[in-house]
């Protein structure tokens, strides 16, 4: 009995324990989850998971020689986590001391901001912005407690050149103008990511294991332009604004077998590295956002049309007033000197506005309003460029009596000075235009070609022989007797036309204030280069031929003097040599028809060879495919659908809206059904189209506020008084 006691006594203990051993467990978890889960879920929130980028770099633009005109510079973080693993007190002191040598703080600086920062301190920024050489040092020391954070910085090595082609980006490195903006997707590539912790403030205490992601860097353009060229094109127009005290010049260099950019400015200009340093208006890239009346320049479309149409001889002679003054429907139209008997090509030479207008009222409107068309006028180009303006070209059923004559002469219609040099481009390029572009081709991190641009033919818009015939007149422009010949040069053969245009300011067309320009190519019978100048309100000589063509004569001079093969002069080429580029043939761009009469659209898809198929019933084109601008194939066939518009809809008359504030005219014209384009803010102190005049519903009205220069974007709209001059400027 007294041997099974003390058994069962230790059967009875070690019963117990197995009963209070689950028991004291679950008082345990309570205790910590009532007791100090809030302690607890305290601590885990101040110590929480958080992916921080790891910054992609953006992809380099280089000139078509390679040269780089955007690149970054790297920014280093220098933080250190003195709790990693090795990282004994000794090392803290070096690491500290090795960044004092190329920095302006103290190694006992560095110590100090380590021991005042948390408790538990994992990531402790040191430097935000190191030197090169601390960084290289920094690395060499091969601590696993260095944290080395880079992200890049933008950078434009030409400081102001191409920078209205090139744009900027922001604080945060995204592209706001130019080439930055329009590819920014693709420059700006893909961030990684790394995780770190953070505490309850946010501040990052930790990093957390290797990086989660790599980044993807960003793709490299490699563009058309030339920087060679460009900056002898910068430096000619800044000269040339000095010496015409203008307020602005632009200029754009194009292949005109390709519609490959070589160059484009403006002055003043900006430095892209510093962008907020110069006014809003000097970022603006007046060559493809502002709209003018192109004057004289615009005489190429009545000279194509008078031809091509069979309504004028090269052997007939025309005869202006003695005293070079003209009325036409009412108004006054002038020379600007009496020129007398003309014959066909004086009429261009000389650039007799009153002959000028006498062969153009020999056009069928629509006839003309097609050709206008054809040379790119009221379309926009479709650069790959952010805020291109279309132009203007007012439809035939939208004009007076008077449009015509003046339109003729390059009045009562806008274009920007892109679209006046695709023209000019088309013309010298045996009357093929080509679509122009920047971009070449992309590369990825490699330099592995992603993508490439071929050049792309958007329309025939002359036959070869009219171009052929027209090309002895407009190298009669740059003769002793043309108002080129400030253009001229010696042994180098151009063809081009001046353009000397009031500009509309203050409600009315001023005696004092003009654009000035001059848009030709050279060699002219096997044309390399195509140019066009645009002078700002020069001062004391205003004429096109003085001041665009002496900075077009400098600008051709120096690039003769890099392209050795201009001093080779051909033959006029036949028609067959007149394109000597490859490019896509299958590849066109779509005209726009929305808004023409069904009657205009099949005509001028026939003259362009072009097939097409037609749907629904009425006699207004309203929706098409492909889009205008679209690229498709040559043979592919236009889709139209056509209407019916009711007359109210063709004929909504133009509200007066002129002293409203911008809220006000901006209801009303909404409310009358048309749509609206703004400019500036504050009251409206100019419109157009002008009040009383007629459009269908649907058209864009401008209305412009009182804080932007109407300067800026120059306006078509004309008095009535049947007093008022135009023209006679060459």
């Amino acid at each position: 009995m007294s041997s099974s006691n003390p058994l069962r006594g230790k059967l009875m203990i070690l019963l117990g324990f197995i009963l209070f051993l689950p028991v004291s467990i679950a008082i345990q978890v309570l205790r910590i989850q009532v007791v100090d889960g809030r302690d607890f879920r305290s601590l885990w929130s101040e110590q929480t998971v958080d992916e921080l980028p790891i910054k992609a770099e953006r992809g380099q633009i280089l000139d078509r020689n390679g040269r780089l005109l955007a690149t970054n510079f790297v920014e280093t973080k220098v933080a250190l986590d003195p709790k990693a693993p090795g990282m004994t007190p000794d090392l803290v002191d070096s690491v500290a001391t090795a960044l004092a040598q190329y920095t302006d703080a103290t190694a006992s600086e560095y110590l100090q901001k380590i021991r005042s920062t948390t408790a538990s301190p994992r990531y402790v920024v040191l430097e935000r912005s190191a030197p090169v050489m601390a960084v290289d040092h920094l690395r060499s020391m091969n601590l696993r407690g260095i944290i080395l954070e880079e992200s890049y910085k933008r950078r434009y090595p030409f400081q102001e050149l191409s920078a209205h082609i090139l744009g900027f980006v922001n604080h945060d490195g995204y592209g706001m103008t130019g080439l930055e903006k329009t590819y920014d997707p693709m420059l700006r590539g893909e961030d990684g990511a790394q995780q770190v912790r953070r505490d309850r403030t946010g501040q990052i205490t930790a990093y957390v294991g290797a990086p989660k992601r790599l980044p993807n860097h960003g793709i490299t353009l490699e563009t058309t332009i030339d920087g060679n060229i460009q900056a002898i094109v910068e430096e000619e127009i800044r000269r040339g604004m000095e010496r015409w005290s203008a307020k602005g010049v632009t200029a754009i260099l194009v292949r005109p077998s390709t519609g490959e950019i070589l160059a484009m400015a403006n002055v003043p200009t900006f430095n892209p590295n510093a962008p907020a340093s110069s006014p809003t208006e000097s970022r603006r890239n007046r060559a493809i956002a502002d709209m003018i009346e192109p004057g004289s320049t615009f005489k190429l479309v009545t000279a194509m049309a008078a031809v091509e149409q069979h309504k004028v001889r090269f052997d007939e002679i025309f005869e202006t007033p003695e005293d070079g003054r003209q009325v036409v429907y009412g108004q006054v139209l002038r020379d600007h000197d009496p020129l007398g008997t003309l014959s066909f090509t004086e009429v261009f030479s000389k650039s007799s506005n009153i002959a000028t207008a006498e062969i153009a009222m020999r056009v069928e409107p629509r006839d003309f309003y097609q050709y206008a068309r054809a040379l790119g006028y009221g379309s926009p180009t479709h650069i790959d460029l952010p805020n291109e303006m279309p132009g203007r070209l007012q439809k035939p059923y939208e004009w007076s009596k008077v449009t015509l004559p003046w339109m003729s002469i390059g009045y009562e219609v806008q274009a920007t000075p892109l679209q006046v040099l695709q023209s000019y481009a088309a013309f010298a390029n045996g009357g093929e235009m080509m679509k122009p572009y920047v971009v070449k081709r992309t590369l990825d991190w490699h330099g592995n070609v992603v993508s490439e641009t071929h050049p792309t033919r958007i329309r025939q818009v002359a036959q070869p022989e009219t171009i052929q015939k027209l090309l002895p007149v407009f190298e009669d422009v740059l003769a002793d007797s043309g108002t080129a010949e400030q253009a001229a040069i010696e042994g180098l053969q151009i063809a081009g036309k001046t353009g000397t245009a009031q500009k509309y300011v203050n409600g009315g067309y001023g005696t004092s204030n003009y654009y000035a320009s001059f848009a030709g190519f050279f060699p002219s019978r096997d044309p390399m280069y195509a140019m066009m100048i645009l002078v700002d309100e020069p001062r004391g000589v205003i004429y096109g031929g003085w001041t665009a063509g002496t900075i077009f004569r400098h600008i051709a001079e120096r690039i003769r003097g890099v392209d050795r093969s201009l001093d080779q002069i051909p033959s006029l080429p036949q028609q067959d040599t007149l394109r000597t580029v490859e490019f896509e043939q299958n590849l066109a761009v779509a005209p726009d028809f929305v808004g023409q009469t069904k009657d205009e659209a099949e005509r001028f898809l026939k003259d362009m060879g072009l097939s097409y198929q037609l749907g629904g019933k009425g006699d207004r084109v309203l929706k098409q495919e492909p889009l205008a601008g679209d690229v498709m194939d040559v043979g592919q066939s236009i889709k139209l659908w056509v209407g019916s518009i009711t007359p109210s809809e063709i004929a909504l008359e133009v509200p007066e809206l002129r002293g409203q504030s911008m809220k006000q005219a901006t209801n009303t014209l909404l409310a009358s059904g048309f749509t609206v384009q703004k400019v500036g803010s504050g009251t409206i102190y100019a419109q157009f189209p002008l009040p009383g005049e007629r459009l269908r519903t649907g058209y864009a009205v401008t209305i412009r506020g009182k804080t932007r220069d109407l300067g800026q974007s120059i306006q078509s709209e004309r008095t009535s008084t049947t007093s008022q001059i135009l023209g006679g400027l060459p």
